[in-house]
């Protein structure tokens, strides 16, 4: 993701969130946040095609925590999410995670069955998590360790656009 796609990013946000981050937390995250990792997938391979989904990720350690990801509601349910998700744990997982971690609603169960598939498991409930509704999150984590299944995560392709300098 570069500062360019924030305008694309941000009309997904909005149509995909009740309480949507902000142009300054997406700018905090490219360029103050030395763990941030921020990608997009655009609806084709060139670099001025749209901006149709987008994942954040924080990279700690031998750990991946997704902090933010949404696909642009007409892209939904097009395998957009799946690949997008799946890239970017077979590159961490090549990059050395051995775990991955996210919350998410209780409610959202396309995300949820989305993220089994990856081998994402409920470890946890996080009571009154989200402060808009005062629902819990599920905090769920993958093993990304060598022999682990991690659904399509092996396979790629030029889609995905990252954060240039954040590595």
């Amino acid at each position: 993701m570069r500062l360019d796609d924030l305008e694309e990013v941000l009309t997904i946000e909005r149509a995909s969130f009740p309480h949507p981050w902000s142009r300054q937390a997406f700018v905090y995250e490219l360029r103050e946040n030395r763990v941030a990792r921020l990608w997009v997938v655009r609806a084709e391979a060139e670099a001025k095609a749209p901006v149709v989904g987008y994942l954040c990720l924080w990279f700690i350690a031998d750990e991946v925590h997704v902090t933010n990801f949404a696909v642009h509601p007409t892209h939904r349910h097009r395998g957009v999410g799946r690949h997008l998700l799946g890239s970017l744990l077979g590159l961490y997982r090549q990059e050395g995670a051995l775990r991955a971690a996210l919350e998410v609603r209780p409610s959202n169960e396309h995300a949820r069955r989305l993220y089994e598939a990856f081998g994402f498991r409920q470890v946890e409930l996080r009571k009154g998590y989200y402060f808009d509704t005062g629902e819990d999150a599920v905090l769920m984590e993958a093993s990304l360790a060598p022999g682990s299944e991690v659904g399509d995560s092996g396979r790629t392709s030029g889609r995905a656009g990252g954060n240039p300098g954040a590595g």
